[in-house]
């Protein structure tokens, strides 16, 4: 059942390439009006272009979502094309796999990743929120990581940054469910784009693929549940509540050598298909 997306206006963010373009085209597919947000104009021109040819529905809006002037430029773009935006997609992104000890005189990396993970969709949601409350309804969906749900090393700014959007959210659900605003979390493990392929030693890593990603944020905007994740996910997060320290203690020398194995492999050349 659920929420039909036929005829709603979708927001998605970072929708140029990976996940946000994917999850475009499968929205699109179901009769959604999407709306792309991203940088890179050329690549979101043939998303949506590709949308288009397939019979669906999509509109570009080229926009640096760091940028406070821009971002408001493109909202007030948006209200007056569409008139409303059903629902918004924060999925837009960057992540750094530095570990802390070499961190310490790079605060900038905490800095640009909070910029567009963290700042950017609460000023996209904050402007974007008025019209929802006007019209009793809107739902929020950002996309998260498995690696919130269980301590991952080597990612403390991405995950800072992650943790913070998710905290946002529960407090926004928490303010305003009562007024129609619903939130979505959908905790992600690795997928296969042009961010996880920035680490060399992933090319080795099984991951999800874009398509298989879309699926989730399919759900997250037709059935909206609070979260989407896996058991993995869950186990980790029921864990990390019950037993901090001892599943953090547990699981740090696990990653160390799966880090070592997936570089051996990577060496060797050994990717998965």
């Amino acid at each position: 059942m659920g929420i039909d997306p036929a005829g709603q206006v979708i927001v998605i963010t970072g929708s140029s390439s990976g996940i946000g373009a994917a999850a475009a085209e499968r929205l699109a597919a179901r009769g959604a009006v999407v709306c792309l947000l991203a940088r890179r104009a050329d690549q979101l021109a043939d998303v949506a272009e590709r949308i288009r040819h397939a019979g669906g529905v999509a509109h570009p809006y080229p926009v640096d979502l760091t940028d406070d002037a821009q971002t408001r430029d493109t909202v007030a773009r948006l209200l007056t094309d569409h008139g409303r935006v059903d629902v918004l997609v924060n999925n837009a992104a960057r992540s750094i796999r530095r570990a802390i000890v070499d961190s310490l005189d790079r605060l900038h990396d905490h800095e640009r990743v909070m910029a567009i993970n963290y700042l950017a969709a609460v000023r996209l949601t904050h402007l974007i929120l008025p019209t929802m409350l006007e019209q009793g309804s809107g739902h929020v969906v950002i996309s998260s990581t498995l690696s919130t749900q269980i301590p991952i090393p080597l990612f403390s700014a991405y995950l800072a940054s992650k943790s913070a959007l998710e905290s946002y959210v529960r407090s926004l659900s928490a303010e305003l469910g009562h007024r129609g605003i619903t939130t979505t979390v959908v905790h992600f493990p690795m997928v296969r784009t042009e961010m996880s392929g920035g680490t060399e030693i992933y090319r080795a890593m099984k991951m999800m693929s874009p398509h298989e990603a879309s699926r989730w944020i399919e759900r997250a905007v037709v059935s909206r549940p609070s979260r989407v994740s896996n058991l993995v996910g869950v186990a980790g997060e029921i864990s990390m509540a019950a037993l901090p320290g001892v599943l953090t203690r547990a699981t740090a020398p696990l990653f160390r050598r799966m880090d070592r194995n997936l570089a051996r492999r990577a060496a060797r050349g050994d990717v998965p298909t």
